[in-house]
């Protein structure tokens, strides 16, 4: 019962992110790239004031596949790497963090290029 719980939570909180998304779509002018650079700040302004990480520790993959998700990593990165290299760590910190999922990003769009067979739209 445990993991239908954890399930649940997760597809709710994943799920409210989507219909945030979709209000913010509807009835706003906003364009969905800005729409999805307005996630990843979130994310990186909750992660960076810690009120991102009990999201996290309750919802799990609901709160971290999101792009909030990434902007919270990001964060977390850059904190930990200006403690550790100083201001340097500013720069460095949030793409050492988030090195895995970028890589995995990159490698199954590279996929999918090489598998689809696009088409003109003329």
């Amino acid at each position: 019962m445990d993991v239908f719980l954890m399930y649940l939570k997760c597809f709710a909180v994943g799920g409210l992110f989507c219909v945030i998304g979709q209000l913010l779509i509807d009835y706003t002018k906003l364009t969905p790239a800005r729409i999805l650079t307005l996630f990843v700040v979130s994310g990186v302004v909750l992660g960076a004031l810690g009120l991102y990480q009990p999201l996290v520790d309750w919802a799990g993959a609901g709160a971290t596949v999101p792009l909030t998700g990434f902007g919270n990593t990001l964060a977390k990165g850059v904190k930990k790497a200006v403690a550790e290299s100083g201001i340097l760590g500013a720069f460095t910190g949030g793409l050492t963090a988030s090195a895995g999922g970028i890589c995995a990003a990159v490698l199954f769009g590279l996929v999918a290029a090489l598998v689809a067979k696009p088409k003109d739209k003329n």
